[in-house]
C-alpha cells in the first residue's frame, strides 16, 4: 500500500504559479503511475495530468497542457505538479493519485484506475 500526502496548495493571482507536491509512503513507489486530478465544487473529479512509473510518459489535460507540468522523483518517493500561468478557472481542490502497475510506460487518465488518493489540497486563483 502507498500513503499521500499533497502539499503547496494556496491562494494565487491570475498568472502566478504554484508547484505542488505529493509525497507517498512505501518502498514500492517507483511501482506506481501516478497523477493528479481537481475537483472544482458541484463538478465531478477531473483529469489534470498523469505520469508512468518509469517517467518514461507523461501526459496533460488540454485545459493544461503548457502551463502545467508533471514529474516525479522515485529516490525522494515524491510527484510534483508545477503549475504556471494559473488562470480562476483552475481554482479547484487538487489530489494525488497512484495506481500499482508493472507497466512502465503505461498511463491512466479516469478515477476509477487509481486506488489510492491524497486527502487533496486547495488551489484558489483570484482574477
Amino acid at each position: 500500500q502507498v500513503q499521500l500526502v499533497e502539499s503547496g496548495g494556496g491562494l494565487v493571482q491570475a498568472g502566478g504559479s504554484l508547484r505542488l507536491s505529493c509525497a507517498a509512503s512505501g518502498r514500492t513507489f517507483s511501482s506506481y503511475a501516478m497523477a493528479w486530478f481537481r475537483q472544482a465544487p458541484g463538478k465531478e473529479r477531473e483529469f489534470v495530468a498523469a505520469i508512468s512509473w518509469s517517467s518514461i510518459r507523461t501526459y496533460h489535460a488540454d485545459s493544461v497542457k503548457g502551463r502545467f507540468t508533471i514529474s516525479r522523483d522515485n529516490a525522494k518517493n515524491t510527484v510534483d505538479l508545477q503549475m504556471n500561468s494559473l488562470k480562476p478557472e483552475d481554482t479547484a481542490v487538487y489530489y494525488c493519485a497512484a495506481h500499482r502497475t508493472y507497466n512502465s510506460g503505461t498511463l491512466y487518465y479516469t478515477p476509477s484506475d487509481y486506488e489510492y488518493w491524497g486527502q487533496g489540497t486547495q488551489v484558489t486563483v483570484s482574477s
